[in-house]
């Protein structure tokens, strides 16, 4: 008899089987000491398309909404029919007794296994591995402490809330509003709030108005001493021409010192911010390159919102504290005496602990770690260098002067113990870290006590603009997201913001991907569409601080808090109410996004418009499957993409005769007409050459 592990990726699964000794590979799992290893590629299992509920739900109009199925029903996913198939013989395998999720330790890692288990019909005895990382030691430590499946229950009923909260609010707001305003007009619970905020920020920038100011300076021993704020440049420097070659007293010495204690060891969004700032990686880079870490046992599970480590890992931390400083050069001159206390705290871990790099790091030739990963490793063990560091310390002087009768104030400052501030200093000197706009730094004052006179060397204006608002990065848009809402809620409060550390990036790429946000150096910025796209939606769809509270009433669901019942009664609410509240707009804006859209052709499948997008020729009509790729394999076959002209001829008449098409077998380009066969659910294409001409002898008399 075995025990059957189902892992969420088949890397994952691979690295399990070589701890449990399943080692013989046979098509779609491992097998091997009693096991069966497997693996999900991804979801397997996904809600059904909205026809499958109605048949006048497949129809995009505003009579059908809102969509609600009274049960919610569910299908294999065909891209990975296959895995799906291995999965649910093994499932019903009489020789299979037992079955462990080794899916990922979080909400969505539990809907993906037990989506597969509850299609299937599985009703064998479940097991849960919950690690924190891909270490033979980990994977060993966790099989010896299996959980009960059931005490993830709520966790997999929180993750259903998500998926169909997702499901029911995207489709009936994104149908709504595209047939109101007759553009694909996507809504997501999450994403829509998130762009909200970016539309606002553009809007607070936009209606910014800068102030000029001035402000008088007076140089003395080296020090440099301004006054206030002054609105006119006349009184700035009547100020300055009567302290010329002055005498300044000194009026008070204020010094202070102040500590900066070490920071907190990275969840997910901080490591996605910091790596946005230090090397402009967006936050699905850093996910994917921290994943991959991940599987490669060198770092701990990135999918985390801790920031901390349990009480018991004290050891575990100095043992690799000093792999960290033996292993990776950038640290090896480092000397210093932890302080591991600081970063332990069992009661701010819940699912995972904060990320850390791992005992691997001894057993890895890490010069062939990838670059984009090899920066995040960097970073991640330098924070934990940091984290456990020496306080920083430095001495903090205010000193006010006064010079013909005017107030002057002067602040320095200079280290006294630099702490973990130098492992960050070194850090970013090994990572090449982007520069980063900072202020110019405070040096430190001459030795100054009250009474004492000073002359004035030199007097200068400056003169200043009051600054708007900064656009968002990748960095400060994860941190919006990570805190929206929280100003309404109570400090107690598990959960806020919009999203979770794993979702926000894929967020963020949707965004982009949709054509409502653009990248623009590390800049985000809302597009036209995306700026009028918030301009119609109503509060309700998207408020930040109506979806945080979704969010944190899904961490309350997980926990037991919560009834999940209430709150799909409230989603189903909210959208039957914005379907009811939201019926006709004015005419003059139903062309408001689209226009500008130039017809490409006449759909050959059902007689719609068809239109460009960036990536290929589409029909307007939502139920036709029409869509032509620029970068078609039959065309690029020939290195040739399908261009505008292309289009239209295949569209008007089937046909198009091409040049520049590229023929491998004699190196050398030709023309030929290309004819489109519509009728298949992908088009299909045939090439017609001309007849050659033949030639006529000609006659000499």
């Amino acid at each position: 008899m075995y025990q059957l592990v189902i892992a969420e990726k088949p890397s994952v699964a691979r690295s399990i089987a070589e701890v449990l000794g399943a080692t013989e590979q046979k098509e779609g799992y491992l097998i091997g000491n009693g096991y069966l290893v497997s693996w999900c590629i991804g979801h397997l299992i996904e809600l059904v398309s909205a026809d499958t509920y109605k048949e006048e739900w497949g129809k995009w109009s505003y009579e059908t909404l809102p969509v609600i199925p009274k049960q919610w029903q569910f299908g294999i996913k065909g891209a990975t029919r296959k895995q799906y198939q291995i999965l649910e013989k093994l499932l019903k395998s009489s020789e299979v007794e037992e079955v462990i999720c080794a899916t990922d330790a979080g909400r969505e890692g539990e809907l993906i296994f037990r989506l597969v288990y509850d299609y299937a019909g599985c009703e064998k005895p479940m097991k849960r591995l919950w690690i924190s990382s891909m270490e033979e030691s980990a994977i060993r430590e966790g099989f010896a402490n299996l959980k009960d499946g059931s005490v993830y229950d709520r966790l997999y009923q929180s993750a259903v809330c998500r998926m169909e909260a997702d499901w029911l609010v995207g489709i009936n707001a994104t149908r709504l509003f595209t047939v109101l305003y007759r553009h694909k007009l996507t809504v997501g619970r999450v994403q829509t709030p998130t762009l909200a905020m970016l539309v606002e920020r553009e809007q607070k920038i936009a209606e910014f108005k800068k102030e000029q100011y001035f402000l008088s300076h007076i140089l003395c021993d080296g020090m440099d001493a301004v006054t206030e704020r002054m609105g006119e440049k006349q009184k700035a420097e009547q100020i300055a021409g009567a302290c010329q070659n002055g005498q300044a007293l000194v009026v008070s010495v204020v010094k202070e010192e102040k500590n900066i204690q070490p920071p907190k060891l990275y969840d997910l969004t901080t490591l996605q911010r910091e790596a946005n700032r230090y090397f402009g990686f967006t936050a699905q880079q850093t996910l994917d390159y921290t994943q991959s870490l991940y599987e490669k046992k060198l770092v701990t599970y990135p999918r985390t919102d801790s920031q901390y480590l349990t009480e018991d890992m004290g050891q575990t931390v100095g043992n690799i504290i000093g792999a960290v400083v033996s292993v990776l050069p950038e640290f090896s001159q480092i000397t210093y005496d932890p302080n591991i206390d600081r970063v332990l705290n069992s009661k701010k871990v819940s699912d995972h602990h904060a990320i850390i790099p791992t005992m691997e790091l001894t057993k890895t030739d890490l010069g062939k770690v990838p670059g984009g990963e090899r920066q995040i490793l960097s970073l991640i063990a330098g924070k934990l260098l940091c984290a456990t560091g020496e306080t920083h310390r430095y001495e903090s002087v205010k000193a006010e002067l006064s010079c013909e009768g005017q107030r002057f104030l002067a602040s320095g400052k200079s280290i006294v113990v630099m702490g973990w501030k130098a492992f960050e200093e070194q850090l970013k000197k090994s990572c090449r870290a982007e520069k980063e706009k900072e202020e110019k730094a405070e040096v430190p004052l001459p030795e100054l006590s009250e009474g004492m006179r000073l002359s004035v060397t030199e007097t200068k204006v400056t003169e200043h603009y009051t600054t708007p608002p900064k656009h968002y990065t990748e960095d400060t848009l994860l941190s919006a997201m990570e805190h929206a809402g929280s100003e309404d809620m109570d400090e107690e409060v598990e959960r806020k913001g919009l999203g979770t550390p794993a979702t926000r990036a894929a967020i963020i790429e949707k965004l982009v991907e949709k054509g409502f946000v653009e990248r623009r150096a590390k800049q985000m910025l809302p597009t036209d569409n995306g700026v009028k796209l918030i301009t119609v939606l109503p509060e309700m769809v998207k408020s930040p601080k109506l979806t945080a509270e979704w969010e944190n009433q899904l961490t309350q669901i997980a926990k037991g808090q919560q009834s999940a019942e209430v709150f799909m009664a409230e989603i189903e609410q909210m959208v039957t109410k914005l379907v009811e509240t939201y019926h006709e707009v004015d005419e003059s804006h139903k062309d408001m996004f689209g226009s500008d859209r130039e017809i490409i052709g006449t759909c050959p499948k059902c007689g719609g418009n068809v239109y460009e997008s960036k990536v290929n020729f589409y029909c307007e009509n939502k139920e036709c499957d029409f869509a032509l790729f620029k970068n078609n394999k039959y065309f690029a076959s020939m290195k040739k993409e399908v261009t505008k002209p292309i289009a239209q001829a295949l569209l008007k008449s089937g046909k198009a005769k091409v040049s520049g098409l590229y023929s491998k077998k004699k190196d050398t380009t030709f023309t030929a007409t290309i004819s489109m066969d519509a009728t298949q659910k992908y088009p299909q294409f045939q090439m017609e050459f001309e007849p050659k001409k033949s030639k006529k002898k000609s006659t000499y008399r």
